[in-house]
């Protein structure tokens, strides 16, 4: 097994959902195009990575919404290098599709009462429906390392909610420890490193909002 030796996340730059909930109203949300702020964040990410990546080959799953395509895009990979595929299950959470702007910060508001893992959108999804879906993708993600010709670096154009949930997959965290973390930065970057023990680890953790509220104890 070809295992690489970094898997990148990176949340999309600002898009224009990000400085105007009303945009929701008119536009669908995975057709909502980044800013020209979240252009720039982006290409000081795609900076970042080059960098990182040198001269490697990179494996890139890019969530199907116009604001991560974008941000792929602004990265500016050597298109030598990369092999590119859209990923459904890595998009954003469901809200509904055309969304009432009043009626969604109600349901925020309800969601941040209930909890966000378990608060599912009225027409739309739970924090633990997207959890699933992610979790199907890393089994997929997993079968892809069978390739003994695997790149060694894979990146992850996705959105915040997903990138919590890949690490809360990947590194079997609670739903109390999930519930404690708030999401990255526009254009943000998470990394998980292999080490000589053959486990990753994640090079920073996501800032956390309160401290963890279990209901009971686990590991």
């Amino acid at each position: 097994m070809a295992r690489p030796r970094r898997i990148v996340l990176v949340r999309h730059g600002e898009s224009t959902g990000n400085v105007d909930d009303s945009v929701y109203e008119r536009e669908p949300d995975h057709a909502l195009a980044l800013t020209e702020r979240g252009r720039r964040q982006a290409e000081a990410t795609g900076e970042q990575l080059r960098e990182l990546f040198g001269g490697e080959r990179v494996s890139v799953y890019v969530s199907p919404y116009r604001r991560t395509h974008e941000t792929l895009r602004a990265f500016h990979l050597d298109a030598g290098l990369i092999r590119v595929r859209e990923e459904p299950r890595l998009r954003e959470q469901d809200w509904g599709n055309w969304q009432d702007r009043d009626e969604v910060r109600l349901q925020k508001a309800y969601r941040d009462a209930y909890g966000h893992f378990f608060y599912r959108f009225a027409q739309g999804e739970s924090g633990a429906d997207v959890y699933d879906r992610v979790g199907g993708f890393l089994e997929s993600l997993f079968r892809s390392f069978e390739d003994p010709d695997h790149p060694p670096n894979v990146l992850i154009v996705t959105h915040g909610l997903a990138m919590r949930l890949f690490c809360m997959r990947w590194f079997h965290w609670t739903v109390a420890e999930f519930e404690s973390l708030s999401n990255p930065g526009n254009g943000e970057v998470r990394m998980l490193v292999l080490g000589d023990d053959g486990k990753y680890t994640l090079d920073r953790p996501f800032d956390r909002w309160r401290d963890p509220e279990p209901y009971g104890i686990t590991g």
